[in-house]
């Protein structure tokens, strides 16, 4: 997610309209991010095109030691929820038009505003064509070679997320087991990440960790939280993949430093 603006920390409704800049503290947990996650190896990095993600983005990749040319794409696709007339007004107010409604946050949709559906179907369809993207380059019908990149992309994973067996390691590159294909970095919004993530758990029946219980799931990430999810297909089959969560709003960069709301 995105660093902190003063918008956050008044609690007022950005969404789409209010493209407000990161504060201070939002820099810094940009720049906490990047040397967070300087070592690791992306291949791909996906931004939606509001100011608070490409500022963030910027900051991120600006601390890397390998990624730093690494063009960005911007995607409308990522933006955050658009919210309509509440854009603009204190959290307070959009649940006090929910109530109005006889409704509650976030089911409740303000006039000029996207439903959850909608949300969700913009979620889905980045997804979707990420991963034909992937795939497509990954050339799904030529295996893997042996110490390809892939193993690289993983061990710059595995220094810092509890990887464990969740996908295939150095050590068993020569059972043939593949390695990844793509190292994918993403930054959007709390509202657009908690919607697609739902979509991961209830229609692609994403597995937990076992330290992570499905309400914290289904909690907004805290400004800069990260998340890493491994996507699998199997190959030759046309099915939904199976996407495992290894960890779910991590913090461990912000530790010691600068607020996370």
């Amino acid at each position: 997610m995105g660093g902190e603006t003063r918008f956050n920390k008044e609690k007022i409704i950005q969404g789409q309209g209010i493209d407000e800049p990161l504060s201070e503290t939002g820099f810094k947990q940009a720049a906490a991010a990047g040397i967070f996650l300087n070592n690791v190896k992306f291949t791909h990095v996906f931004s939606s095109d509001l100011m608070r993600t490409k500022q963030t983005v910027h900051g991120i990749l600006e601390k890397s030691k390998v990624c730093k040319d690494l063009t960005v794409k911007y995607d409308s696709r990522l933006r955050e929820r658009k919210y309509g007339v509440a854009e603009g007004r204190a959290l307070s107010e959009l649940r006090a038009m929910a109530k109005a409604a006889g409704e509650e946050c976030p089911m409740f949709t303000p006039p000029g505003g996207e439903t959850l559906d909608q949300v969700k179907m913009r979620g889905k369809d980045f997804f979707d064509i990420l991963c034909q993207l992937i795939l497509q380059e990954a050339g799904q019908n030529e295996p893997f070679s042996q110490g390809a990149p892939s193993n690289c992309l993983e061990t710059s994973l595995a220094e810092i997320f509890p990887l464990g067996k969740t996908c295939a390691s150095e050590s068993n590159a020569d059972s043939g087991a593949p390695g990844l294909a793509a190292s994918v970095l993403v930054v959007s919004h709390g509202a657009y990440m908690k919607s697609l993530f739902n979509y991961f758990l209830t229609d692609l029946k994403c597995s937990l960790p076992s330290t992570l219980n499905k309400s914290e799931f289904m909690s907004v990430s805290p400004n800069t939280g990260i998340s890493l999810f491994i996507i699998n297909f199997e190959k030759g089959r046309e099915v939904k993949p199976t996407i495992q969560c290894v960890c779910m709003y991590l913090q461990d960069h912000l530790n010691g430093g600068t607020e996370t709301r």
